[in-house]
């Protein structure tokens, strides 16, 4: 089996990663010595993400990729490969929800989400995984929710059903791949500090961060440090996990 190199620059493409939380987890596999791939359904803000890391373009490069799309993850990692020979990471961060209550929500809309969300970790597990397994070396790390793991609405039903998906195919695929030298792991972030979550919660935030155990949002910047880790060969024995990131909201 092909295993990289220690002093080979690795190349880890994020899914989502030109807004929100994506931003944060770009950041951070940048810092810790990765060549990024930020993709994402909008072209202008990875690039100004891309050029505002690297204006000479060679550690930070964009493409455009729609989740919903399987073989938008296929030609990423054509291009990729066409470049640099190789692709050792993929973090599936891109997710779709709109805040419904359980009963407004139109079934087709909750099939949509489903097929986005968890369609979306399913593609770029099966495709990268495959080119991860003939090289005998590869990390995937997906995106989940503290919504999908206690059943939370406060994101709609659809949105928790699909993280909830994303938990188990994270279990399916790091078993199956991890005799070939690659790990699936998952992440499941709590209320985080972002302006997003702040709107959301509005006048009730005093209440939630009652409800959570150290009393603060969590920091977004947290997320992107644990990818960054997971994401490396140092965490080679770690493997089927979900890292919880919810300041003691939900505890195993």
């Amino acid at each position: 089996m092909t295993k990289p190199l220690p002093d080979k620059l690795q190349t880890a493409v994020i899914t989502g990663g030109a807004r929100g939380l994506g931003v944060h987890i770009v950041r951070a596999l940048h810092k810790a010595g990765f060549r990024v791939v930020i993709t994402d359904v909008d072209p202008e803000p990875a690039e100004a993400l891309a050029s505002e890391l690297d204006l000479a373009g060679e550690t930070a490069v964009t493409a455009t990729l729609d989740i919903a799309n399987p073989d938008d993850f296929q030609c990423v990692l054509d291009r990729v490969v066409e470049r640099w020979g190789s692709c050792e990471v993929l973090v599936n961060n891109a997710a779709r929800t709109a805040v419904q209550d359980l009963f407004d929500i139109d079934p087709a809309f909750f099939n949509e989400v489903m097929a986005i969300n968890a369609g979306g970790v399913f593609a770029g597990c099966q495709i990268f995984g495959r080119h991860f397994k003939e090289r005998g070396y590869g990390r995937l790390v997906n995106l989940a929710s503290l919504a999908g793991q206690n059943g939370g609405t406060a994101t709609g039903a659809h949105y928790a059903a699909s993280k909830g998906a994303i938990l188990t195919l994270t279990k399916i695929f790091a078993r199956d791949l991890a005799a070939d030298g690659v790990t699936c792991n998952a992440i499941a972030p709590g209320p985080l500090d972002t302006p997003m979550v702040r709107g959301v919660l509005g006048d009730n935030l005093e209440k939630a961060l009652a409800n959570i155990p150290v009393g603060q949002l969590g920091s977004p910047d947290l997320v992107g440090q644990m990818v960054a880790f997971l994401a490396s060969p140092q965490a080679a024995f770690v493997n089927g996990a979900c890292w919880d990131v919810n300041g003691g909201i939900y505890m195993r």
